[in-house]
């Protein structure tokens, strides 16, 4: 009985799923693909992702591995069509490749990188993609707001409360607000994310954007380490898991 441990690289919309991780009485994006998983391979499959992502969270590239026991590889390589066939328009797999059998979808990343999305426009072609804002940002701002996050490790202050974590340090390395033609986007890069820190970093950086607080306040907020002095959460529908890194991944 070989077991021989297998990365598969995929992409999904999350607006129809409770998140990522598989919960009771909810669809998310892992039970479908477990399934997917279990039913053509003819053996049960609990897959185990790169993070975990909210409910209307969506991601462009996201990993998880799983094991296969006794498999033909022949079969492995050319499952990527049949397993896209059981699986819902909403979630697309890209590739399976055999890794070490000690390679970890979630411990094994060395950074992860987000998009948030906002349009001040009603587009019905942005609907649970973007975030519609209504109002006024002042871009430059925001976006030297977003500098000082690069200066701190603790980000306690944008943590959901009780998430078990062992340390709320994560070391940012890139962080940009930059002009679209009716928006905003938001990119940020990490060794690691905390439940919830994207959405209030950039609910935080909102409030710098439309005057409610000066930039030198976001160094206070963090230095509180209180969630309540950062912004609110702004909606899902705008954050996108973009990329992660792998030491033995190559990037394009």
């Amino acid at each position: 009985m070989e077991t021989k441990r297998y990365f598969i690289e995929l992409s999904y919309n999350g607006t129809d799923f409770h998140g990522w991780q598989t919960q009771p009485n909810s669809i998310t994006v892992q039970e479908c693909l477990d399934k997917a998983l279990s039913t053509f391979f003819r053996q049960e499959i609990v897959s185990l992702g790169c993070g975990r992502t909210d409910t209307g969270v969506h991601a462009t590239q996201f990993y998880a591995h799983f094991d296969l026991v006794d498999v033909n590889p022949k079969q492995v390589e050319n499952s990527v069509k049949g397993i896209n066939a059981l699986l819902p328009y909403s979630i697309a797999l890209h590739r399976i490749f055999e890794v070490a059998n000690e390679a970890h979808a979630r411990f094994d990343a060395t950074a992860r990188e987000y998009k948030y999305y906002l349009h001040f426009h009603k587009n019905p072609f942005k609907l649970d993609r973007s975030w519609l804002y209504k109002g006024q940002l002042d871009i430059g701002k925001m976006n030297q707001a977003a500098q000082v996050l690069l200066q701190h490790k603790d980000f306690s202050c944008f943590s959901k409360s009780n998430t078990q974590t062992f340390t709320n340090n994560c070391k940012i390395s890139y962080a940009k607000v930059e002009q679209q033609p009716d928006g905003l986007i938001f990119t940020i890069k990490a060794d690691r994310f905390l439940r919830n820190m994207v959405r209030a970093i950039m609910g935080t950086l909102v409030m710098v954007g439309r005057g409610d607080i000066e930039i030198a306040a976001v160094e206070e907020i963090i230095a509180s380490k209180n969630r309540s002095k950062a912004g609110q959460s702004v909606p899902a529908c705008g954050l996108y898991l973009v990329a992660i890194e792998y030491p033995y991944i190559k990037i394009d």
